[in-house]
């Protein structure tokens, strides 16, 4: 678990990797709230997230959005993409979901269809 960050041009690019839950929001919340003009945060290595993380994300987007920043989510892991597609939060945040031609294990709402029978 670890995060990277780099700077490219005028847009500095936050890569995490491993979990996004709420035993690493503390030590993320730095990180994802500094106040840089453009910030890219990169989730193709997110592995699992819950809805710390995505409380996260959130408080992110808004206190970007706030301070007239631009803060945008890419490479979104098919974890993340899950998540966010069950919690229906994906437009919250405004930014394009890229789906790779990799098929994936059922999703969330998939795997917890047929459950649910009388």
């Amino acid at each position: 678990m670890s995060t990277n960050t780099e700077n490219s041009g005028d847009a500095t690019r936050l890569r995490i990797e491993g979990e996004l839950t709420i035993f690493r929001a503390q030590e993320l919340k730095p990180s994802l709230l500094a106040s840089q003009p453009r910030m890219e945060v990169d989730l193709s290595g997110v592995t699992d997230i819950d809805t710390a993380g995505v409380q996260l994300l959130m408080l992110a987007k808004k206190t970007a959005l706030a301070e007239q920043r631009e803060l945008r989510l890419v490479g979104h892991s098919p974890v993340v993409i899950d998540v966010f597609e069950l919690l229906n939060v994906a437009a919250y945040f405004g930014d394009p979901l890229v789906m790779t031609g990799h098929t994936y294990g059922p999703t969330a709402r998939q795997s917890t269809a047929g459950t649910a029978r009388s």
